[in-house]
């Protein structure tokens, strides 16, 4: 699946991967190691715990190693008169604007006016020409 992200989100994302790549997993390593110092492991509730983390933490992993290969750049489209993701639309209804920025759906924050590409709005602005209804 294809992610559309700023370069600010990718690197963010990355640095996330990063740190619970190095950072995480050797916690976790720590923590199960602790938690088998206790004894039996079939009764031993900090090993379920830790192991709970550790699957957690792997899943976070591969979904932001899934993330990154997958991430498109948003870059202000070549074509200046025709709307695309990484475009800023203004919209009006009756006597108000609005302001849209269009992005991937992973930074979409429509209280921000950054609806995504995906949502029924920012598809409908996509492909558009200026000044267009």
């Amino acid at each position: 699946m294809i992610h559309y992200l700023t370069k600010e989100s990718l690197e963010e994302l990355k640095k996330e991967l990063e740190f619970l790549k190095k950072d995480g997993r050797m916690e976790v390593a720590e923590r199960l190691k602790r938690a088998k110092e206790y004894g039996d492991l079939s009764e031993n509730s900090e090993y379920s715990d830790a192991k709970e983390a550790q699957a957690k933490l792997e899943s976070r992993i591969f979904e932001l190693e899934e993330l990154v290969r997958n991430a498109i750049l948003i870059r202000k489209s070549p074509h200046k008169n025709i709307v695309s993701i990484g475009s800023t639309v203004k919209a009006q209804k009756g006597i108000k604007t609005f302001t849209y920025t269009i992005v991937g759906s992973r930074e979409a924050k429509p209280e921000a006016n950054l609806i995504s590409n995906e949502s029924p709005l920012g598809r409908a602005f996509l492909g558009k020409r200026w000044g267009t209804a």
